[in-house]
């Protein structure tokens, strides 16, 4: 019923003294006994077209009112079909005038979607233009019946999670406090009397880093971006953020954490374990949790369920573990917000670094962002005053860090014709020296033989002459193959000179490594990366030895290498990327990250000519003064971060009516739509077929309502079952 002024209609009526009126009981179809009370079920029923994206009522039969509890999994009759569902909310009267459904079946009692992320799925679904359905499926995981079975039988499940009392309110989450300064000055800070961690400390080297412990101690909500620095076991940044979920477990409250891949994991989960947070065990309280999608379904079911019911306190995993429904949520961490796995490639394409801000805003609890290197993103967070920095003084940057010596065609002019070698002669000095005290690693930005060749006699990029895809040689390979398609190119001619001779473009990770092994006769090469025979290495030990890696898969070194070779820069930085800088100096400081500081006679040698910008940055170890100016020309070009931009890819019939149902917010722009390279589209360029994109620009604060006008033309898009295909992403990582 309506209200007014805060006071419901029957009380309104019942002050004016007259009779309240009658509730109205749902009308069922059928001989269905509804529950006494509250028999009108709110369900999210789960189907894909983006119309149907509202809650529909049905009945709660008198049989299923015990079990039908707000959260729980429901099957509902749907379009003449048994369909998913999630109830969201139970009411006494419905909304709808006309007879309602019964629920078919309550899947499960337990009620695995909490307010608390049903909020976060909605207001992540609302800022991507996408679908709450498409949300929940990234952040509850699928049911486990013998995994619930085993938390119910030992009590950690099919109840209600045990509130913590945090500190400033008795239970619930408190409101959001006021940012503290986590860079207290000696006269304004106050000491707390902890010690957040005995012995040396890794949050100490960073300006702000103990006052930032003492705030999660406290139970308040501190925001920071953190630069790490690499540091010994103990003083690294798996011990600093192990550290920074002690303080926030100490005040009670609990944790999430999210690293992008499962050797990251492994760290942290080993230096949460030494800083004094155990695993979780079923029927424990409190400890840690892994949350990861590839560990399994049932691993993966049982650790939500521990999060859920509030037994575990901490959540640690990769992008599933950002939806954690954790009890009394203080602490929220992404390690890495530059790594690419953090970013989800499944509708509506979060990013996590985007769902913990939002979580951050909604728990109003504390936010960290750390990495080697700082994204754009996470500077104009800073430059907002949502965060405040923590990073250290220059004279700590230099006593952690290895010396790192750029490698230009300039340098190398002394050395006449061995310039233009792979590995020049200084380079391949550094690395015959720092054999004589530990591995070296030796980077390489494409993985495979020769991921691509060319024509010998003018040069130009052989490709294939099915999709147009560059093509490539294996190790033991005789025929070139199409790196887009598969197929083979044996008869291969260059259109251009009609020459049916090869030669390397590029240089992979296998070749690279055949190369050193006849460098360096005697001493051990290890190729580390996905395709590798060997697969992605986690570790290797502190007797010399090669490490050949491709960027993300470069083992973590006993003792850290005596040094680092980053061989072909100027690949990584060749490409025509709105990001290419930031990525390529996210490459090279998180392989020189692993080295040796220059104390302890470490050397990372960055080979070709890159950018000059991301070049510089490396050298002097500048990562914010790097985002800090990147950040700068974007605002001054409207790029993002500093404007929202969204791309609709499709095809060119169904892009041009969805365009032309969205409403452009005051100053923005939509630029296209034009021709897109997309391999796996079968039309030829300039047909109806050959896929478009248009992107639309608007200033930051119109975000929202470019959002809200895409998701409205995706569902009468959706209604109309107009044909075609479109694909709508929010804040794309390309632009180009």
């Amino acid at each position: 019923m309506a209200a007014e002024d805060g006071v419901p209609q029957g009380e309104q009526l019942a002050l004016a003294g007259l009779p309240a009126p009658r509730r109205r009981r749902p009308r069922t179809a059928g001989p269905v006994v509804a529950a006494a009370t509250r028999a009108v079920a709110r369900v999210h029923v789960d189907v894909v077209p983006a119309h149907l994206d509202r809650t529909f009522e049905y009945v709660v039969p008198q049989s299923m009112d015990d079990d039908a509890r707000p959260g729980c999994r429901v099957k509902v009759r749907f379009a003449g079909r048994e369909v998913d569902g999630y109830l969201l909310e139970r009411t006494d009267e419905p909304e709808h005038d006309g007879e309602l459904a019964p629920l078919r079946r309550v899947v499960s009692p337990v009620a695995v979607l909490a307010p608390e992320v049903l909020r976060l799925a909605r207001a992540v679904a609302d800022r991507y233009a996408g679908t709450l359905g498409d949300v929940l499926r990234l952040a509850v995981p699928p049911r486990h019946a013998r995994v619930e079975a085993e938390m119910i039988a030992v009590g950690a499940a099919g109840q209600e999670p045990a509130g913590r009392a945090r500190p400033g309110g008795p239970g619930g989450p408190a409101g959001p406090d006021p940012v503290p300064d986590p860079v207290p000055t000696g006269r304004d800070h106050v000491p707390t009397g902890r010690d957040p961690a005995p012995g040396p400390s890794a949050w100490a080297a960073l300006r702000g880093g103990r006052a930032f412990l003492d705030h999660l101690a406290a139970g308040r909500s501190p925001r920071a971006v953190w630069t790490a620095l690499p540091g010994p076991p103990g003083q690294d940044w798996p011990a600093a953020v192990a550290e920074a979920v002690a303080a926030t477990t100490r005040s009670g409250r609990g944790s999430v954490v999210v690293v992008p891949d499962a050797r990251d994991l492994d760290r942290l989960a080993a230096a949460l374990t030494a800083g004094g947070v155990p695993p979780w065990a079923p029927g424990a309280d409190g400890g840690f949790v892994r949350l990861e999608a590839d560990a399994g379904p049932a691993p993966r079911y049982r650790a939500f369920l521990a999060a859920l019911t509030g037994s575990a306190q901490v959540v640690v995993g990769t992008r599933a573990a950002a939806w954690a429904p954790v009890a009394d949520l203080g602490l929220v961490v992404c390690w890495d917000d530059a790594d690419d796995l953090h970013s989800e490639p499944r509708s509506p394409y979060p990013h996590v670094r985007e769902v913990l801000v939002a979580r951050a805003e909604q728990a109003g609890c504390a936010a960290l962002l750390g990495g080697h290197t700082r994204t754009t993103e996470a500077q104009q967070l800073v430059d907002l005053t949502w965060a405040r920095p923590l990073q250290p003084e220059r004279s700590v940057v230099r006593e952690r860090t290895a010396r790192v010596r750029a490698l230009t065609s300039v340098e190398l002019a002394r050395e006449g014709a061995a310039a233009a070698a792979r590995l020049p002669a200084p380079a391949w000095r550094t690395a015959r020296d720092a054999l004589a005290s530990g591995p070296v690693l030796v980077q390489v930005p494409r993985a495979g033989y020769l991921p691509v060749v060319a024509c010998a006699r003018c040069r130009a990029v052989a490709r294939c002459r099915a999709c147009s895809g560059p093509l490539a040689l294996g190790a033991a390979d005789a025929v070139p193959q199409c790196t887009w398609c598969g197929t083979l190119a044996g008869a291969w001619r260059c259109t251009e000179c009609g020459s049916t001779a090869l030669r390397s473009v590029r240089v992979g990770s296998d070749r690279t490594a055949e190369e050193l092994g006849r460098a360096f006769p005697g001493v051990p090469v290890r190729v580390s990366g996905a395709g590798s025979a060997t697969g992605v290495l986690a570790r290797v030990e502190s007797r010399p030895a090669l490490v050949v890696a491709t960027p993300g898969a470069e083992p973590v070194a006993e003792g850290g290498y005596a040094a680092a070779l980053l061989l072909d820069a100027a690949v990584s930085t060749a490409r025509a990327s709105l990001r290419v800088g930031e990525e390529a100096l996210h490459r090279w400081m998180t392989a020189a990250a692993l080295v040796r500081p220059a104390s302890a006679g470490g050397t990372v040698v960055l080979v070709g000519d890159a950018a000059p910008a991301p070049t510089q940055a490396l050298v002097r170890w500048d990562p914010v003064g790097f985002a800090e100016r990147e950040l700068a020309e974007r605002r001054s070009l409207d790029l993002p971060p500093a404007v929202r931009v969204a791309a609709v890819t499709g095809t060119r019939d169904a892009v041009t009516a969805f365009l032309a149902r969205v409403r452009v917010p005051a100053g923005g722009t939509v630029l296209g739509p034009v021709a897109v390279d997309a391999p796996e589209t079968a039309g030829a360029p300039g047909s109806l077929d050959s896929p478009v994109r248009a992107l639309v620009r608007v200033p930051l604060a119109a975000g929202g309502e470019l959002a809200a006008t895409l998701a409205a033309s995706a569902s009468v898009r959706s209604a109309r079952r107009e044909g075609g295909t479109v694909r709508v992403q929010v804040d794309p990582k390309e632009m180009l």
